[in-house]
């Protein structure tokens, strides 16, 4: 019988225990903390950091909260980017950072979006299968609460949050994306989906009014904000007022009211770049400075903590 390797080393506080198939089962659940677990699919080795907030109980319903890096970025990075593993520490959910994917394999790795971007999309990466085998996978070590698995990212990756809502709206209760916007050709979500949207108006990288962006990387027609929050104002059946609020450097609408307990809201960061608001600091050197009015992150557990699927 096959033997299957565990490889477990500590290396820039990280505890890294991979498997060479998601089919295999591990004799114990990792620790709290952070691991790296491994697995093969549709032909590719994929990996994701798991973060497990201390005292997690393994048999007790967790929520899951799925966090995408920007094209070029990897999962180490928006971890330190975000600071998604301290709000999870405090508010004991599960926190995933998964890998795209790159033609060097651990370097400039890019999401499938849709319309957007780099290797991934020009492969065809299957992504959104992808993230249903990373959850299969936390399945095996966690109780996953799957009324309660949401999605997030940052540009490549908040496209990415946009797909899953398209196309695994059976999966995700949720999904917050940060300086991107929806594009795809067709989006049928089955049900409903709340989204929450960040966005700078001075975002170069990916224009809060749609087009190609004067500092694209991509040379990416993007859909619009107004559109990409348009479309699941229409499928989520929201009311079409909503309340909003005006402080600093930030607007914020909300429309509650939808169906099925759902809801949208978009924060605008005036002025605001491409960066993750409250973030620790521009996504690669050189980049935009996030604004400090707000933490991205803390709104958005709350807000996926507020809507879990019906």
């Amino acid at each position: 019988m096959k033997r299957h390797l565990v490889i477990c080393l500590i290396a820039l506080g990280l505890t890294a225990c991979a498997r060479d198939a998601v089919s295999n089962p591990v004799p114990s659940a990792p620790p709290a903390g952070n691991s790296i677990r491994k697995l093969h699919h549709k032909g590719f080795e994929r990996s994701y950091i798991l973060h497990k907030p201390p005292g997690h109980d393994p048999t007790r319903p967790t929520a899951v909260v799925l966090v995408f890096h920007g094209g070029g970025g990897n999962a180490e990075q928006v971890a330190r980017q975000t600071g998604f593993n301290i709000q999870a520490d405090q508010a004991g959910f599960l926190v995933a950072y998964p890998n795209g994917t790159g033609r060097w394999r651990d370097k400039l790795l890019t999401w499938n979006g849709g319309r957007c971007c780099g290797y991934a999309q020009k492969e065809n990466v299957d992504d959104v299968g992808f993230v249903r085998a990373v959850i299969a996978d936390l399945q095996r070590i966690a109780a996953v609460d799957t009324q309660r698995i949401y999605a997030t990212g940052i540009s490549n990756g908040g496209i990415l949050s946009y797909r899953l809502a398209c196309e695994a709206s059976d999966l995700i209760a949720a999904i917050g994306p940060v300086a991107g916007t929806q594009n795809l050709s067709r989006c049928e979500p089955k049900q409903p989906v709340s989204v929450i949207h960040f966005h700078g108006t001075a975002d170069h990288h990916l224009p809060y009014d749609g087009g190609v962006g004067s500092q694209s990387k991509t040379g990416v027609n993007y859909s619009s904000v107004k559109d990409s929050v348009q479309f699941w104002l229409d499928v989520n059946r929201c009311p079409s007022t909503s309340t909003i609020r005006e402080f600093a450097d930030i607007r914020h609408l909300a429309y509650r009211g939808c169906a099925q307990g759902s809801a949208v809201e978009l924060y605008t960061v005036v002025g605001g770049g491409h960066a993750w608001p409250g973030g620790s600091g521009p996504a690669w050197r050189g980049g935009d400075q996030p604004t400090r009015t707000i933490s991205a992150t803390r709104i958005l557990w709350d807000f996926f903590a507020a809507h879990p699927k019906p």
